[in-house]
């Protein structure tokens, strides 16, 4: 914490002519950390930053992990958006997942963060997890809609098996009881249809929000926005260049400005394939208009085969909405089809 607090007041430098609209406190697990040194954090950024009075400051917290002292510390700190890990209403699900909560906790750390006065809370919920139904996950999304008051925000996703990880060794080995095709199919249906009953708009693949409350940060990974990323392996897009500190411990305690590996300077056809693949995420497609205002060319002149093909399928389609002004603009949005297949979508835009 004493290396990221000075990494963290060493690179304002880089950006003194920038506003600061979003903050997140990622995980792991950003609860367990004593809430003394969280505090010193916070106010290190405020001191080394120019915040925007409407900033979105927002830290992951795991059932079990706060208690009420802690989520008031929080919300007086200046934190006013909370991401609770729920993943699943059942106990054993939970057991299974290697989770340390209960949903008894889940629901007595949502409730003391209501109190502690925070109004814009995420709930994550996970579906394709071993041993789940569909009844499951169901019941499990109907527990998050009875909750008084009713999230701001839930994140929905579904397990991915990444290589390295114990579940994905149990997989190979034939010992992993996961729901089949099918049912994630109906899992990932069903958890759209009940939302949108309750009022939350789907505005990403895996995310949904009432209104108002789309989480700013996601939304700038995906529209390409300017983040810097501090700690132990953290990844930062700064001006078109992408850049990461290093894994090692060790390293970043020694030197926490100089741990950074080689810098990524994006070309324009990078460029483009994150402005369609990263933006293709969002409900909202992609601005035409901004691909040229950006690159200088048509969408249509770099991609015409790839848009052609996919709209010929049912998965794209031409959109026209009004931006921010009021201005009727034509966006490629995937279609509902298309979001059910999206990597298969948005991997025919890398050009290379």
């Amino acid at each position: 914490m004493t290396a990221l607090i000075r990494e963290t007041a060493g690179r304002a430098a880089d950006c003194r002519d920038r506003t600061v609209t979003s903050l997140f406190f990622g995980g792991g697990t950003p609860s367990l950390a004593d809430i003394g040194q969280t505090e010193e954090l916070l106010e290190t950024v405020r001191e080394n930053y120019r915040l925007s009075p409407d900033a979105e400051l927002t830290i992951e917290v795991n059932p079990g992990t706060v208690d009420r002292d802690k989520l008031v510390r929080l919300r007086r700190a200046g934190l006013n958006r909370l991401s609770i890990g729920l993943q699943s209403a059942d106990d054993e699900i939970l057991a299974r997942l290697g989770r340390i909560h209960t949903r008894r906790q889940f629901l007595d750390t949502y409730r003391e963060a209501r109190r502690a006065g925070f109004e814009n809370i995420n709930v994550d919920v996970m579906s394709g997890l071993p041993g789940q139904s569909l009844s499951d996950h169901l019941d499990t999304l109907k527990y998050v809609l009875a909750l008084e008051p009713m999230p701001e925000h839930i994140s929905a996703y579904s397990l991915i098996l990444e290589e390295g990880t114990p579940f994905f060794a149990m997989a190979e080995k034939g010992d992993l009881e996961l729901p089949d095709e099918d049912t994630e199919r109906a899992m990932y249906r069903e958890t759209d249809r009940l939302l949108s009953r309750a009022g939350f708009r789907r505005y990403e693949i895996s995310n949904y929000a009432r209104e108002g409350f789309a989480c700013r940060h996601n939304c700038g990974y995906w529209t390409r926005r300017n983040y810097l990323g501090f700690g132990i392996g953290a990844a930062s897009l700064f001006d078109g260049i992408r850049f990461s500190n290093g894994p090692g411990l060790e390293r970043y305690m020694a030197d926490p400005l100089g741990c950074r590996e080689e810098p990524q300077v994006l070309s324009t056809q990078e460029q483009m394939e994150e402005f369609m693949f990263l933006g293709l995420r969002l409900t909202a497609g992609v601005s035409v208009s901004e691909f040229e205002r950006l690159f200088g060319c048509s969408m249509e002149s770099v991609y015409a085969e790839v848009i052609e093909k996919n709209i010929g399928q049912g998965l794209l389609r031409f959109v026209t909405c009004r931006d921010g002004d009021g201005r009727e603009e034509k966006r490629l949005a995937l279609t509902e089809f298309g979001l059910d297949v999206s990597n298969y979508v948005m991997a025919q835009f890398l050009l290379s």
